[in-house]
């Protein structure tokens, strides 16, 4: 275990900017820090350092294929069954938990506060587990973790009192906790900043695809003839593959490029020449201490603090909410059930489209804007129409595709834009636990007592989403006035040259955000 801490938060930070834009002035590299993929010194004469790069080379589109098929289904089913199992409970909650254990939860407190449990634990662990995973094996911490929450979420079906499943909860978001943002450092191991959205949306969108599936598997649970209630059914029906996919995460998922057998000696070549080719910097189990000290100070994490926020405000009203919100249509609660499908499918091609695109033309800012305010106009249609239904169905599809695909696009924007791989186990969590605190406000927005029109949950939520639409036009023209400030400076970054950020992180002059 290696710990380094060449840089002193953090005026040391600004000594090393002023020296790297120094040496960046007389075209001067370090070979050991910027030599190409076949370990050669200075191959342009012109004092900078070239890669030798296979991209758009057929090995390299082979190779992704082949990280394709191996990384995106184990990873896509963990999250499938992460999202299942801390929102089946809004399916539990129309096929009779609170009659059974909760004394009947007259006025929604009780089920509330096992809503939110969850995200109490997620928010506390999610910083300290994210940096401590950066020590392990990944496919190791990934599958200790999805063997616990799938044990935890199985055990739930033995609930018989409010503490008892209150005490689940909260260990189901210790095991999650670390799971979405060691996720998205892990994506950027194996993927370049080209194809992070379509891959995180992919990833991401499994998450709609829970909701969609949740919904099915609820509505076939409820007409199963058994002894056994059916809301303890759905805990373990949902609570057991994610223990065997631990299993098969710890036998075949990959480890880091430098490490992983997954490669032969060619294919990690090409796979640590793609891992560096837009910025090189920490790597393996290094924790580079200035660059934890940097996230925590960098304000643009902080204001996608505020965007997830938001969206995890209007992501926890729906997981635990959405069957009841259309309970309020006028439909029977197995009906609700099966009609939640829908709108998480729309969710899901919209997703896909916006990340897609957005990986095309490299900008992230302008589409999270747009699909915030979608989210937003699907609350506002619920808030003030109370009697057209065919409005407030349609509203559920605006609150689900606004929702699900701006998440998906900040978790590509900040898998890019911090930088070194210390600042991104440090700063994805920390606006990770930032929105999961709008979880906790999500959960208890939509008490009993206030349905069926909800007034104050859909008027929040509304509101929050405009504000991260408006946060996320912020940080676009920030990070585009960065990259003129830097062009003007120090000029293009010539293509084909690494940049080093293993000191300067995204502070590199070389450094380009993704906007």
């Amino acid at each position: 275990m290696t710990h380094k801490s060449e840089l002193t938060p953090h005026s040391s930070v600004h000594e090393k900017i002023e020296q790297e834009e120094e040496s960046h002035s007389h075209n001067a590299a370090d070979p050991e820090s910027y030599g190409d993929a076949d370990g050669e010194g200075d191959p342009t004469g012109e004092g900078e350092v070239a890669l030798t790069t296979f991209e758009g080379t057929h090995e390299e589109k082979l190779l992704v294929r082949k990280l394709d098929r191996r990384i995106l289904p184990i990873t896509c089913l963990l999250y499938l069954f992460a999202s299942l199992d801390r929102s089946n409970i809004g399916n539990a909650r129309l096929q009779g938990l609170p009659e059974d254990v909760l004394g009947g939860d007259p006025t929604g407190n009780l089920f509330d506060w096992l809503t939110s449990a969850f995200f109490i634990t997620y928010v506390v662990c999610q910083i300290p587990a994210t940096i401590f995973s950066k020590l392990f094996p990944p496919k190791t911490y990934v599958a200790i973790a999805a063997i616990g929450w799938g044990t935890v979420s199985t055990l739930m079906a033995a609930g018989f009192n409010f503490t008892s499943l209150l005490i689940a909860r909260l260990f189901l978001g210790v095991f999650e906790a670390g799971f979405a943002p060691v996720i998205t450092l892990y994506f950027s191991f194996f993927y370049t900043k080209k194809e992070l959205g379509g891959r995180f949306a992919l990833w991401f969108g499994f998450a709609t695809v829970a909701g969609a599936f949740g919904g099915f598997i609820a509505f076939g649970v409820a007409h199963i003839q058994s002894s056994i209630a059916h809301w303890r059914l759905l805990f373990i029906i949902e609570g057991l593959p994610p223990v065997i996919l631990g299993v098969v995460t710890y036998l075949f998922l990959p480890n880091r490029p430098e490490s992983t057998t997954f490669f032969n000696d060619r294919e990690r070549k090409i796979a640590i020449e793609r891992m560096n080719r837009d910025a090189s910097g920490d790597v393996g189990a290094v924790l580079n201490k200035a660059h934890i000290w940097d996230a925590f100070t960098d304000w643009r994490v902080y204001t996608g603090g505020v965007i997830y926020f938001g969206l995890n405000a209007a992501l926890a009203s729906i997981g635990a909410f959405l069957p009841t919100i259309i309970t309020t249509l006028g439909f029977s609660n197995a009906l609700a059930q099966l009609l939640t499908v829908p709108p998480y499918v729309v969710s899901a091609i919209v997703m896909l489209t916006f990340s897609f695109s957005s990986d095309r033309i490299q900008s992230r800012g302008g589409f999270m804007a747009v699909s915030s305010i979608i989210g937003a106009v699907g609350y506002l249609l619920l808030l003030t129409e109370a009697h057209n239904q065919h409005v407030r169905y349609f509203a559920t599809f605006c609150i689900t595709s606004g929702t699900y695909t701006t998440i998906g696009l900040t978790i590509a924007w900040f898998g890019h834009n911090l930088g070194s791989e210390t600042k991104k186990a440090a700063g994805i969590p920390v606006f990770m636990a930032i929105g999961q605190c709008g979880s906790i406000l999500g959960s208890h927005l939509f008490p009993k007592t206030e349905g069926p029109r909800y007034v104050k949950g859909f008027g929040t939520i509304s509101a929050l989403l405009f504000l991260a639409s408006i946060c996320s036009v912020i940080l676009s023209i920030s990070y585009r006035w960065e990259n003129s400030r830097r062009d003007r400076a120090y000029g293009r970054p010539k293509p084909g040259v690494r940049i080093n950020t293993h000191e300067l992180a995204d502070k590199a002059p070389d450094f380009r955000y993704v906007p």
